[in-house]
């Protein structure tokens, strides 16, 4: 289940960083619908005909085999940082928490784009997974992800305030062959 979970995290972080690199903050105003993950089995349990498992929309883009086909899995690139969130009560840093770095492509754009709009889609091809590198940031919310091959990603992470209600920090991030880049996820 946490694995499960964690994949639907990484699919609507980099899916709303395809559409600009932006922070879902709910803090002003009533707090939006939740929209819950139900797992209701896997895949391979569900009929194709089922449709999209409760609460989530059916995706609209098949999965870009050939786009996926021409990216590398592994290089000599590494992506260092820290995941913060600066609120009216001081700073929360992302102890324990995940960071994925996805690439960019044009199957991230279309979660994006509903994930904005407050909808969540159906869960992502597992072969866009084996792209996702990821990493479990520090008591003091520090990370690093060695072995990315050069191009674009978005690099994701939540932090979870006192309020109870995650908010998903999203940058867009360029690197070359053994280049060591520094991100700081904070808002």
């Amino acid at each position: 289940m946490h694995r499960r979970l964690m994949r639907y995290l990484i699919i609507a972080a980099a899916g709303l960083a395809a559409s600009g690199c932006q922070l879902i903050d709910t803090t002003p105003g009533p707090p939006p619908e939740r929209i819950e993950v139900t797992d209701v089995g896997t895949d391979a349990e569900r009929a194709p005909d089922e449709g999209p498992p409760p609460g989530r929309v059916a995706r609209e883009v098949a999965f870009p085999e050939a786009e996926y086909a021409a990216l590398e899995k592994q290089g000599s690139a590494s992506i260092s940082g820290r995941l913060t969130l600066d609120t009216a009560s001081g700073t929360v840093v992302g102890r324990n928490s995940r960071v994925s770095v996805a690439p960019v492509t044009t199957y991230s754009a279309e979660a994006a784009e509903k994930a904005l709009a407050g909808q969540a889609v159906e869960p992502a091809d597992p072969r866009a997974q084996a792209y996702t590198h990821q990493a479990s940031t520090d008591d003091d919310g520090r990370f690093t992800v060695n072995g990315l091959p050069a191009g674009d990603y978005y690099v994701s992470g939540s932090v979870t305030p006192a309020d109870g209600r995650p908010r998903i920090i999203i940058n867009q991030v360029s690197v070359s062959n053994g280049q060591r880049v520094n991100v700081n996820l904070s808002r």
